[in-house]
């Protein structure tokens, strides 16, 4: 039998898991409880079973995100991962945040074909004679406050002012945006005092962007009638304010377990993609915030 040439990388292959059919299974309740839950919702109740389904696929998906973490965090900590696995690691986060662009674009084309092929057509724009046998009163404007159908889809009262709470997440998520930087730039200079403090800023600014998006959604139900319910704008406005809030509680539970990991010594200046790819992801949450702002508060 042939010797082993010691120049060669020795690729670490895991045993068999469990977790990607735990993800999988977590993935399907969790889109299902969300389904049910909103199209109860629409008709006129609570939500009835939805929410606990939505509930139960969440906690599914906690346990797999923590067991199977748990796992490779483990296999680092042993150094069972040569410099081939690290080049995988990167290659996976990378296409991963690539399908999140993806996910996001769909959600900003849906916007964009409304306000500027949809929403105009049915106002009347080229093709009168079709759309008049509809609504033949409606006017399109954005942010559409008067629906086609009012008695169904009740407009809001008023849009959110892009110059008040929206303004003021926008310089939090860009702020923490900076301090996970600086806390990069501290772990490779070894300075892991300096990592410890900018990390966990960047953890309680992420806190406070989430804590005013609650607020701003509260305001938003109770005292502008702006909902989910509120006709296209109002679905538009949630979908896509509401799922870069889940990918920044998200992100913010990653960017916590970093900070364990960091207070636990973990990471060193040359070995801590597990920081970086944290890193990436709140830097692509903080782009996608950017753009939420521009084209749906201010534009």
């Amino acid at each position: 039998m042939a010797s082993h040439d010691p120049s060669h990388e020795i690729y670490y292959v895991p045993p068999q898991s469990k977790w990607p059919i735990v993800g999988s299974l977590g993935l399907l309740v969790t889109v299902f409880g969300a389904g049910t839950m909103m199209n109860n919702m629409s008709a006129g109740s609570d939500g009835g079973i939805g929410h606990w389904v939505l509930l139960a696929g969440l906690l599914i998906i906690a346990y797999m995100m923590f067991g199977w973490f748990s796992n490779v965090v483990t296999e680092s900590r042993q150094g069972l991962y040569s410099a081939q696995m690290d080049r995988s690691f990167r290659m996976g986060m990378g296409w991963f945040i690539f399908s999140e662009v993806m996910f996001f674009a769909a959600f900003f084309g849906a916007l964009f074909y409304v306000r500027m092929l949809a929403g105009p057509w049915l106002g009347g724009e080229g093709h009168k004679a079709q759309t008049e046998m509809l609504w033949p009163e409606f006017e399109f404007v954005w942010p559409l406050l008067q629906n086609p159908d009012p008695a169904i889809f009740p407009g809001p009262t008023e849009t959110i002012s892009p110059w008040q709470l929206p303004l003021i997440n926008t310089i939090i998520l860009i702020s923490s945006s900076v301090t996970v930087t600086f806390a990069h730039h501290a772990l490779r200079a070894a300075k892991r005092t300096a990592l410890t403090l900018w990390l966990l800023l960047t953890v309680v600014l992420a806190l406070i962007f989430l804590t005013l998006q609650i607020m701003e959604y509260i305001h938003a139900y109770n005292d502008l009638g702006l909902t989910l319910d509120s006709g296209i704008y109002g679905a538009t406005f949630f979908m896509l304010t509401g799922f870069h809030g889940f990918h920044v509680a998200m992100g913010t539970l990653i960017l916590s377990i970093i900070l364990i990991r960091v207070m636990k010594g973990h990471f060193t200046p040359d070995n801590h993609f597990g920081f970086e790819a944290a890193a990436w992801y709140w830097h692509f949450v903080d782009v996608v915030w950017v753009g939420l702002f521009i084209f749906v508060y201010v534009v």
